[in-house]
Order: structure tokens, then sequence, then C-alpha cells
């Protein structure tokens, strides 16, 4: 049940209390129950919750220290003086639904340790949890005996980087007398969206506090450094060549190991975290040490790695972090502490060995061969096949998807004849030079003209092993003409992927599509919520289109460290609608986006600029994602 309805409860309460009494004891329902709620009441039955319970449900432990209620409590405690305290109850719990705050009271009601259905049936913080939407519970709809004449609402509370729930913010009191919504529902939505936004600036604030340690650790000349914080990652260009895919995936690791088992008060770092007049790695830093540094001088695998006396034959443990074999390099690590709490790590790299003779730095990627998914793989190696005899070979695919780039790709660096029939639809200007040896190269032969599409026609006909490579965009049906062409070159031609279905290829593109970087300046990187956000968009341009994205964002940008979500476009950022849209939703949906932009997301002034509700705008917004 959400919000969008009326409440079962608040419009045939009677009924269903008598529905209620009857549940319990085994007899026949109505047959006007909601069906959720009687599915509520079952799994109440089925996790052994008496429906008399009289205490506070026990429930797990309260976590002695938690980042949500960190944030939540200086919100919560200016909305306290909001409520009416004698009759309202306002409750704030975790992900696992433990109860982590409470203010005020409900006249007969005890506050719970625990929401979580297991342990006191149905109720609205549960029921959010699951829906990840706001809900409301409604005196008989509970399953306790005691929450019968009880009314709740619950928001879920959503993390700023990755959107998973880290809890949810209830306010309970006596039962409304008036339809749904629950009279503090407003009331609840504003403190759990003014909760999210402390989230939001702490966690900017973990961001920064790895920065300023990022920068600090990369004094020094030719220091390769990196920092990690299990989201994103910070690289210097001496540490590019020393970070392998299998070195990276390993102290991405340990950054997000080092966040999990710190927040379960279990870390043990050998040392102090990095401080603001000591580099990681410095002899400062060594000094300052009370333990043994998270580094070795012993290549992985040697005789001097041992542990237990004997050979790692595999890989070596360095301090908390595992480098692969052959790593090459060391990795000296320093925690990086935010308000008490690791957020992240610093490494410094230390090449084996003698240092080796420097060498430029490689050339970019090529984007045309950019990509490791199956059906790019595919589709390159297919056309690479083709494209070794001199016959006509035809790129098919969506615009953007990289079909020209990869016809010049597979045709080398000697001369080629080009055209495009966007600008010779008749192909007067390439066939005149049809003595000519060089390859042709006709793009967009969806733009020829009929005199175009029969002179090619006719040279198919005439020279069927003619060096001719042809892209094609399909889109509007093919004449009679063209579908003969289209028709001949169908056993040699390839389709290229569109990258919706590529997804994984993007952080590949990423940095062969970026411009290369002013010296001295790190290269462009992006959190893993800003990728997640790439990855889902469907990218109608294509390749073309991210390029246009990438290279808007490394030109325009001000900002220092990875590129955050928030900088991606409007419609990059909220992602695609969850369903088909009517043109008047199109626009709806547009306006909104851009006044959360011009406002900086701030939802309650979008609104306002509107002119509707902040009500009205959540709803849209969830109509949208379905």
């Amino acid at each position: 049940m959400t919000t969008t309805e009326p409440s079962p409860a608040a419009t045939a309460r009677p009924s269903l209390r008598l529905a209620r009494e009857r549940f319990l004891s085994g007899r026949p329902l109505p047959g006007d129950v909601p069906e959720e709620v009687v599915a509520a009441w079952r799994r109440a039955r089925f996790h052994g919750v008496p429906h008399d319970l009289r205490g506070p449900a026990a429930g797990a432990a309260r976590p002695a220290e938690s980042p949500l209620l960190a944030a939540a409590r200086p919100v919560l405690d200016r909305i306290v003086p909001a409520l009416d305290a004698d009759r309202s109850l306002l409750v704030l719990t975790d992900e696992r639904l433990r109860v982590l705050w409470t203010a005020g009271r409900v006249p007969g009601v005890d506050p719970c340790a625990v929401l979580s259905e297991q342990e006191v049936g149905h109720n609205s913080a549960a029921l959010a949890l699951r829906t990840r939407r706001r809900a409301e519970v409604h005196g008989p709809e509970h399953f306790l005996d005691r929450w019968q004449d009880v009314s709740a609402v619950s928001v879920p509370l959503f993390a700023p980087d990755h959107g998973q729930v880290l809890g949810t913010l209830t306010v309970a009191s006596p039962l409304c007398a008036t339809r749904a919504p629950h009279p503090q529902a407003a009331l609840t939505e504003a403190a759990a969206a003014a909760v999210e936004t402390e989230l939001r600036a702490r966690a900017g604030q973990d961001e920064r506090v790895l920065l300023d340690a990022y920068l600090r650790a990369s004094r020094g000349r030719d220091r390769a450094v990196a920092a990690f914080d299990g989201r994103s990652r910070l690289i210097n260009g001496a540490a590019q060549g020393l970070l392998t895919p299998e070195v990276l995936d390993a102290l991405e690791r340990t950054a997000a190991d080092a966040r999990r088992t710190e927040a379960g008060g279990c870390t043990e770092w050998p040392g102090e975290p990095l401080g603001r007049d000591a580099a990681p790695g410095s002899a400062e830093a060594e000094v300052e040490r009370s333990g043994e540094p998270l580094a070795t001088d012993a290549a992985p695998g040697s005789a001097e790695a041992r542990q237990g006396g004997e050979p790692l034959e595999r890989d070596a443990v360095v301090g908390s972090v595992v480098l692969p074999e052959g790593a090459g390099c060391t990795a000296h690590l320093t925690p990086v502490r935010s308000d008490g709490a690791v957020v992240g790590i610093v490494a410094v790299l230390e090449r084996l060995g003698e240092p080796a003779a420097p060498v430029p730095d490689p050339p970019p990627p090529t984007v045309t061969l950019t990509g490791s998914s199956l059906p790019w793989r595919h589709a390159v190696a297919r056309a690479a096949e083709l494209a070794r005899s001199p016959e006509p070979l035809l790129l098919a695919g969506e615009r953007g998807t990289g079909k020209s780039a990869l016809a010049r790709e597979l045709l080398g660096p000697g001369p080629v004849r080009e055209t495009d029939a966007a600008r010779d639809a008749g192909l007067d200007r390439a066939l005149t030079a049809r003595d000519d040896d060089r390859p042709l190269l006709l793009r967009h032969a969806e733009r020829l003209a009929q005199p175009g599409v029969a002179a090619l026609n006719s040279l198919l006909d005439t020279r069927p092993d003619v060096p001719l490579l042809v892209t094609y965009t399909p889109g509007a049906p093919a004449g009679p003409c063209l579908q003969r062409l289209l028709d001949k070159l169908s056993a040699r031609t390839v389709t290229l992927p569109p990258l919706r279905e590529r997804a994984e290829d993007i952080k590949e593109l990423l940095p062969a599509l970026a411009p290369r970087p002013v010296p001295g300046q790190p290269p462009l990187t992006w959190t893993l919520d800003a990728l997640r956000a790439l990855e889902q968009y469907p990218w109608p341009g294509n390749v073309t289109e991210l390029a246009h994205v990438v290279r808007a964002l490394a030109e325009q940008r001000r900002m220092s460290g990875p590129v955050r979500r928030s900088e991606l476009p409007d419609a990059v950022r909220e992602g695609p609608a969850a369903r088909p849209l009517s043109p008047m939703e199109h626009a709806e949906r547009s306006a909104i986006l851009e006044a959360l932009r011009r406002h900086g997301g701030n939802k309650a002034r979008a609104a306002a600029a509107l002119g509707i509700g902040r009500a009205t705008l959540y709803r849209k917004l969830r109509g949208y994602r379905g």
C-alpha cells in the first residue's frame, strides 16, 4: 500500500477490524479485505509473531556508531519541536530496521528496539523499506493488538552515492480520523529530504578529505600516488605506469574493506592516519607509525616474502592488501580518516628492482577498437575478417556507433577515396575516378539519391570485386533500388551493436574519449556512481553522444577529483524513464529536470519555481520511474 491510494484502514476501518478478528480466530474472511493486508498478516503468523505481544521487541543490538544517525540527529533535533510531542512519535531506523533514535510518544505505545516484520509484524517502516517509497499503515492493518489505534507513515532514506536504502524515518500518531494521507506525511518527507541532503554534504566532505590527503602525498618529485575510497580513485601520472588492472582491483578492494570493517568497529591499522604535515611513505610518516608499515620490499613470490616460513607461490600479502604475482611494485598504505572514521586509503607505490628507463607516454587507445564486450569484439572481428579480401563490405548500425571510424581503421593507412552521400548523393565525383585502384569509402548510403544508387548497383554488377566499403544507418524504409544494393551486400554485412547493448565498454571508452590532460594535471576520472549513471543511460546517440559529454566535462568543469554524478547532464544523471512516456509527460519530465538543475537538486525550490506542490513533484518523479 502506498500513498497514491487511500489507506484500506481509512476507507473500511470497521470491517477491517472485524476481518482481523476473524483471521486471528481462523474463520473465513470477507471478500472485501485488501489482499496485501491479508498477506502481511499471514507473514506475521509465519514468523511466529504473537498478536498480543506486550513488551518491546528485542531484535538486534543497536550499533554503537552509525553514520546515518550522525547525519540525521542535527536534522531531527530541529524537527522535534514541530511535532506534538505528547501525541506523535518520531523514529529513525537503519537498513535492518533497528531503531537508532526516537523522540516523542504515543499514549499506550512503548517504543520498540526493532521494526522488522519478523519481530513485530506488518508496519509502515517495513513496508517502506520493501517498496522503497513512502508507506502508511493504519490501525487494524497492523498485526499487533497494541497498534490497533495507531497510524504511521514512513519514508525510506537513500544513500547519496549508490541509491541503497540506509534506513527509514517514521512518524506514528493516534489513529487518523480522516482518509490518507497521514497528517504528518509532508513533514516526514521533508525531514527525510533534509537528512539525505545532510548525507550528501557529509559524503562530499569525505571526498574532500581524501583529495587533500592525496594532494599532500603527491608532493615530491616523481612520487607515484593513488587514493581510493572503494567507489572512486585518484591516480597521478607516475602511478599510472605501475597500476595494472589487477593491482587497481586489489587496492580498491582494500579501500572498500577498510570502510566496511571500520564501520563495524573491527579495523586495526598498524599506523596513524595521514597527518597534515607527513606524506605517506615519507620518513616522517614512517616515524609516526606505532607498528610495522603496510609494505614490504620483497617481490611477491620471492624467497624474502614468506609467511610461516613458506614462500608465497600465488600472491604476496602486503599488510592488509594482496598484490597479484608479478605486480612489480610495493604499496605503502595509509588510512585517511574523516570525523574519526576511515573513508579511504592513500597508496604510495614503489617499483621493485632497478628503476626502469623513462619511456614516453603510450599513445591514447584507439576509440575505434576500444571495447571488450562480446557483441563488440564479435562485430569487429567479423569486419576485420571480411576486410581482408578486396570485395565490397557494408557496415550497418545506428548513428554514432562508430561505423565510419571502424571503416577507416579497416582500410589502413594507405590512400583512400572517401565520399559522403549526404554531400554527393549522386556519386558524381566519386565514380568519375572509377578506374582508380584506391579503395572507396562511401558514407551514409541511406542518403543516396536514385541516380547514385543506380550507379553503385551498376558498378557492383560490372566489378563485383571492387574494393568498396559502405556505411549505412537504418531508418526509413529503403526504396527498391537501395534495397537491391543492400541485398547484394547482405552476405558481407556487419552490424555494429549500439552502445546500450555493450554498456560494459563505457569504462574503457572514457579514457579513450577524454582529451589528453594538461601537463601536471591528473587525467579525468569518475566516481562509481557516475559510472553507474553512464552505464544505465541508453545513449540514443551512441559513442558520438558519449564523446560529446566527456569532452564537454573535460573542457568546462572547474572541480577537482573524480567526476561526480551531479556533474553529468540532467538526462544522464536522472536516467531514462522506467516506462514509455506520452509527449506531455516527456515535456513535464524535461521541465522538472531543468528546474532541479537550476536549483541544485533542491526539490522544494524546484517545485516552487514550477508552481506546483512539493508532493506533486515527488509524485511525478516517482511516476516517471515506474
